[in-house]
This record gives C-alpha cells, sequence and structure tokens, in this order.
C-alpha cells in the first residue's frame, strides 16, 4: 500500500543534499513542502523561505537535515508549540516498514575512517551473496536507499555526529564506534558532549563493535548492556576481532570462541597501513554479526580500493609521491595519515572546527620534514610546531589577491605545490592531510583535493 501524506504540510529545515531528497520524497506522496534556509534561495519545484520568515504554526511535522541545533529559533518555537520534530533517518525508519519491511539496518560512526569502513562492509555483504548498499553520510541518502527500486536487504548506514543528534527511532543489528577524537567540538561545544553523541548510535542496537585501542570507545561501551565485540590489531581475546601474526581472524562471531575463524591476510587489506587494517576488522564484525562467511570477507577486501582523497596517490615523479588525503579534516585522521610514512612534507590548514593541535604534533612530529601551512587556523599548527619541534621548516602560503574559493584560478594550490617541490628530494613523500576542514579557501574537502591534484600534474615535471 501507498504511503499517502495528502493534507500534510511539513517544513524541512535546510535545503541540502538531505533536505532536498526527503522534499522529493514526501511530495511525491502528496505532502505540501516548504523549505527554511538562511543561504539557499531557490530550489525547483519548492519554496524556500529566509528562517526568520517562517512560523512554525501549521506545520503537521518538521524534517531537521544534519547540522542545525536545539537553539535555532525555528526548534525552540516547534518545540514549544509541540510539533514533532524528526530527522531523516528516523523518517526513513518509518518508510522502511512499509516499502521494504525485512530491510536490516547496520550502522558505523566515528570520527576518521567512517565511509572507508561502511564500504568494506557493504562490499562484504555483497560478495557473501546480500543486497547491500552503503549509504546515509555517503552516496545516496538513506531516504532514498529505502525507497530504491532495488530493495536492498541490508543498509550500511555512516552516520555522522549531526545525525545522530536528532535519532530516536531507527533500529539496527549491529552497530560499530570506529574511534573518538575532537571534532566538531565548535558545534558540540565540549569533547564530552561529541562523545556522547557517538556512544548515543549504542541506543539504538543490541550488538556493538568497538575499538579497543581508543580509551574513549571503551569508555562509551562501558557501561552500555548489549552483546560487546572488540577489534583491534593484538592477537584478540575468546569474544574478539584481531589480528595473529599476518591473518585477521575472528573469535567473537563463531561457534566455539577457543577457536578461531581466518578472515583475511593483512596484505589483503589495501592500502596496508594500520588504521586501515582496523578499519576492516571493524566492517568484518558488522557483516560478520549478520552471517556473512570468511570467504567473502576476505574476497571483498582483496577487490576493495579507497575512494578518492584517501591516502591517495597522485603522482609519483622523479622519486617523489604525492599523496592526497585531503579528507584528513581533522588531528586525528591525520594522525593517521603521517604515520603511515616515516617522512613527510606536510600540507595542512584551513578551518580547525575547535579542535587543537598539541596532541597531533606530539605524535607525529618526528614524521615531518617540513610543514606548507594555509588557510583560517595555520597559525594553531605552526605554534605547536615551533613550541615542541622548532627544526622543523615552516612555509606559509597566502591566497593570491586574484584567488576567489570556488573560482577557476587555482593558483593557491599551485603555489602550494611549487613550494613543496623545491624541498622534496628523491624519496620523499609530499602528503596533503589537513587536519582541518576546507570550507574557508575550497567549496569541500573534494574540491581541496581536486585543486591539489590538478596543480601537480601542472606544477611538477
Amino acid at each position: 500500500m501507498a504511503i499517502n501524506l495528502s493534507g500534510e504540510s511539513v517544513l524541512i529545515l535546510g535545503a541540502g543534499v538531505t533536505g532536498i531528497a526527503v522534499a522529493r520524497s514526501l511530495s511525491a506522496k502528496g505532502a505540501s513542502i516548504l523549505f527554511a534556509d538562511d543561504q539557499v534561495e531557490s530550489i525547483e519545484g519548492f519554496k524556500v523561505l529566509k528562517s526568520d520568515q517562517i512560523e512554525v504554526d501549521g506545520f503537521s511535522f518538521i524534517v531537521i537535515s544534519p547540522g542545525w541545533k536545539e537553539s535555532h529559533p525555528l526548534i525552540v518555537k516547534a518545540t514549544a508549540a509541540g510539533i514533532r520534530l524528526v530527522n531523516e533517518i528516523d523518517l526513513a525508519w518509518s518508510f522502511r516498514a512499509e516499502l521494504v519491511p525485512g530491510q536490516k539496518w547496520i550502522a558505523l560512526t566515528g570520527t576518521n575512517g567512517k565511509t572507508t569502513t561502511v564500504e568494506m562492509a557493504a562490499a562484504m555483504l555483497r560478495a557473501g551473496g546480500v543486497s547491500a548498499l552503503a549509504c546515509g553520510n555517503v552516496g545516496m541518502t538513506v531516504i532514498e536507499s529505502v525507497e530504491s527500486s532495488e530493495k536492498y536487504e541490508v543498509l550500511v548506514l555512516e552516520l555522522s555526529s549531526f545525525q545522530l543528534h536528532w535519532l530516536r527511532e531507527a533500529s539496527f543489528v549491529a552497530a560499530a564506534i570506529l574511534n573518538i577524537a575532537e571534532d566538531h567540538l565548535d558545534w558540540h561545544g565540549s569533547f564530552a558532549e561529541y562523545a556522547r553523541v557517538k556512544g548515543s548510535i549504542l541506543d539504538r542496537t543490541s550488538t556493538g563493535i568497538f575499538n579497543s585501542a581508543d580509551l574513549e570507545v571503551v569508555n562509551q561501551a562501558a557501561h552500555w548492556q548489549g552483546r560487546k565485540v572488540f577489534f583491534s590489531l593484538d592477537t584478540p581475546a575468546p569474544g574478539e576481532i584481531g589480528v595473529v601474526e599476518d591473518l585477521l581472524v575472528d573469535r567473537a562471531f563463531v561457534s566455539d570462541p577457543q577457536e578461531a575463524a581466518m578472515l583475511a591476510e593483512v596484505i589483503d587489506v589495501k592500502p596496508t597501513v594500520p588504521h586501515n587494517v582496523a578499519n576492516a576488522l571493524a566492517a568484518a564484525g558488522l557483516v560478520r554479526a549478520l552471517g556473512v562467511i570468511p570467504e567473502a570477507v576476505r574476497s571483498a577486501l582483496q577487490n576493495f580500493s579507497l575512494g578518492r582523497h584517501r591516502i591517495e596517490e597522485v603522482a609519483n615523479a622523479n622519486g617523489v609521491s604525492w599523496v592526497n588525503d585531503s579528507k584528513a579534516t581533522n588531528p586525528h585522521a591525520t594522525a593517521a595519515s603521517l604515520n603511515s610514512a616515516l617522512s613527510s612534507i606536510w600540507i595542512a590548514g584551513g578551518l580547525a572546527k575547535g579542535s587543537e593541535m598539541q596532541e597531533l604534533i606530539t605524535k607525529c612530529k618526528s614524521r615531518i620534514k617540513v610543514a606548507i601551512l594555509i588557510g583560517a587556523d595555520r597559525e594553531l599548527i605552526a605554534r605547536e610546531l615551533r613550541s615542541q619541534a622548532p627544526e622543523i621548516e615552516i612555509v606559509y602560503i597566502d591566497a593570491p589577491s586574484t584567488y576567489q574559493r570556488g573560482g577557476t584560478d587555482n593558483s593557491l594550490m599551485e603555489a602550494v605545490v611549487k613550494a613543496a617541490a623545491e624541498r622534496a628530494n628523491p624519496g620523499d613523500r609530499v602528503l596533503l592531510a589537513p587536519a582541518c576542514a576546507s570550507m574557508d579557501q575550497f567549496i569541500s574537502y573534494s574540491d581541496r583535493g581536486d585543486r591539489f591534484a590538478a596543480a601537480v600534474k601542472k606544477v611538477v615535471k
């Protein structure tokens, strides 16, 4: 039976990717849609107003896009008026019951590695003969995935802290937390609140997959009462997933926990760097909870490759490797990237989002040959380098006067690449791993990475 929302009037907060997907879905079901957005002026087929032009009275319910806070005046008014507030994930969950009632959801969150891990998990499921899709904060929205004609058996959800903040109804067969490190503190207000929101994914599942090497993840798991499965790069105890010599092994989802199932060889994980092996273990834990056989895990890993902007070698010229890890938008991700090689000419800077750089420099200073810094919060990095490692050369690159964010001029990144090329010797690695968000000087992390690759192609001979 088709879902009928005729006569329903819905306000959607935010006219981004999620909001537009929701609008198309609800409109097709007969609902009348109004957008609230202070940056977007128009969307074909829908009315958009500034948030201060809208009164909430008369709406059947309000859909909140990721990133909107409780303190926003519209949300305050809606709460006072008793109007139902719902996010896209919960809305999709309510449609799932009607459209694909047998569909199972598994979910993952963390500060870093989320996209890679959910894509690994979806690949493992497909290798095991299960129709599956990674969605949420990657690829298709969840509501589009639920409504897809493919009728997927399993959805693998990547969930950000912004999505989890408003999650109330959706339920997962299993959920994983990869890591929790400083990120989006400007939005959440404190690390404790950010960690709490990440940990709230456990409220929606009975099986949790946890990184035992991450102290904050362990802390979030400590008082949770569900089934706990820990993974690490160490030898696993009964009930855990880990590494024995050069093998990924499962001692959790086996009939006898005194035995172990071989999932894959470490070299099957590409690139074979520690944090990516941890990603593979987390993905394996999620799909093993659904009964996927070890052979499917290995087959998927052997055929899996990282997406763009994730430790992506864009060139190797004159003995110098040029690596794009533009998706490393916080210190934790950048530490993993820097520690994957002995030495790098490091390109960093942008919007720090409330994060500090002290721990990053403490952990990675021995891996930095030169630091080339750009962006609004570059001084946070420079200050720690001067304090902890004054021997490291710091190079500031200012945006040329002709440069405009989102324009065709790539002079900023060309200047960055030129500075790196002047200092690089055969055997060096030049690494773009900014530890910061991109929006001060670029449209997105992918725009930043694309501009880096284009500059390397133009400048490096």
